[in-house]
């Protein structure tokens, strides 16, 4: 059973009730988070029989929000592989780096984690009809639960967003909208649907629950080095929900007592030059994020002008004493061959601007060569063909 005990204002602190149909704090338009009774959790589990329950994102249950397991979607998603990264690692001379491919998840990306437990929420409360604005995986893997669960499902997305994450869309059965512009865009095209029909928008930090799907990959981390976190954790950060649930992870097993605060990781954002809302923020010193006018960017989920969360993104970074940076879709595209040729992966865009960050970070001598350093490709390169 889901031991989720409240909903609570990410700025305020405001309590809710989980049993609500909810979208985030109107008061502070703030996103609301999932608390869970941490307590109870650590006397009744196990935490190392976790890992020979099914395999999925489902093994951790008790600290994801849905409560009746008939309620719970499963195509497949979570428990990808963790990589050690031996020849491109040597190549910058870092012989202890690793890559987390989330390119295995169900339809092609990171976004399967967060969208399953949405869905699989939404559909414990009785929604039935669910509208997203997309950059093109999110869109993809929503509509894919949606499909599973009989659930109706409407994506609006920019009009150049690659054609695979289209048709993935379309032949999902959901209903498909373009709109000039970015992102940003595209979610103010849901926000006025939504208020004149009944579709639920389950834009990123809209709702409460895809962060939770999203968290799993900090256990997952958690687990695959016995518990001790890597000291450097790097992520491409548009919408933000990846960072802050592996953050939000990671404290929750401090809390039942499974982790240490002393291997907390340095939490490192990346974006693409082209759009970089975050990095500017925190590097000015402000507490939120402002609009970018005119974002590019090859790395399409990287270009979010601003992300709803953007407090919470800054907060993380700031708590983890990590930092924010770019890379050019140069050196995202050199990263792309890099890994190709010397690994065998085929990464999305915004995976392979991890690993131009690390080449950056290296040569300007902020990575210590005997750190545990992490990267992630958060989707299948063939999705961007």
């Amino acid at each position: 059973m889901s031991f989720l005990i409240r909903l609570y204002c990410s700025e305020c602190n405001r309590s809710f009730n989980p049993n609500r149909i909810l979208t985030y704090c109107l008061e502070c338009q703030s996103p609301l988070l999932c608390e869970c009774d941490l307590e109870t959790i650590r006397n009744l589990t196990d935490r190392d029989s976790i890992r020979y329950r099914k395999k999925g994102i489902w093994r951790w249950s008790e600290l994801l929000p849905v409560d009746n397991p008939v309620n719970r979607l499963f195509l497949g998603e979570g428990d990808t592989p963790i990589i050690h990264l031996k020849r491109s690692g040597n190549q910058i001379g870092l012989n202890r780096l690793y890559l987390k491919d989330e390119s295995l998840n169900p339809s092609g990306s990171f976004k399967a984690r967060g969208l399953a437990v949405a869905v699989s929420k939404a559909m414990e409360l009785g929604l039935y009809k669910l509208i997203i604005p997309t950059a093109g995986n999110a869109g993809g893997a929503m509509a894919a639960y949606a499909a599973y669960a009989g659930m109706q499902a409407c994506v609006y997305m920019p009009s150049d967003t690659p054609i695979v994450n289209v048709d993935e869309c379309v032949k999902m059965g959901a209903e498909v909208y373009f709109v000039d512009g970015t992102i940003s865009d595209a979610a103010r095209k849901v926000v006025e649907r939504a208020k004149v029909e009944d579709w639920f928008d389950i834009s990123t930090f809209k709702e409460p629950y895809r962060v939770e799907g999203k968290k799993t990959l900090g256990f997952e981390i958690a687990e695959y080095f016995n518990w001790l976190l890597p000291e450097t954790i790097i992520y491409p950060t548009g919408g933000g929900t990846g960072l802050i649930a592996m953050w939000k992870a990671f404290k929750e097993l401090i809390g039942l007592g499974w982790m240490i605060e002393s291997q907390l990781p340095r939490m490192i954002v990346v974006q693409a030059e082209g759009c970089a809302p975050v990095v500017k923020a925190f590097n000015t010193g402000e507490r939120t994020c402002q609009y970018w006018e005119d974002a590019k960017t090859i790395a399409s989920g990287l270009r979010v002008p601003k992300s709803f969360a953007d407090r919470l993104i800054l907060r993380t970074i700031t708590e983890s004493n990590g930092m924010a940076l770019t890379v050019s879709d140069r050196e995202i595209t050199d990263a792309q061959r890099i890994l190709g040729y010397k690994e065998g992966i085929l990464t999305a865009p915004e995976g392979a601007a991890t690993f131009a960050a690390l080449i950056r970070l290296k040569e300007q001598g902020k990575i210590n060569p005997d750190e545990r350093i992490l990267i992630f490709n958060t989707a299948s390169g063939l999705k961007y063909l």
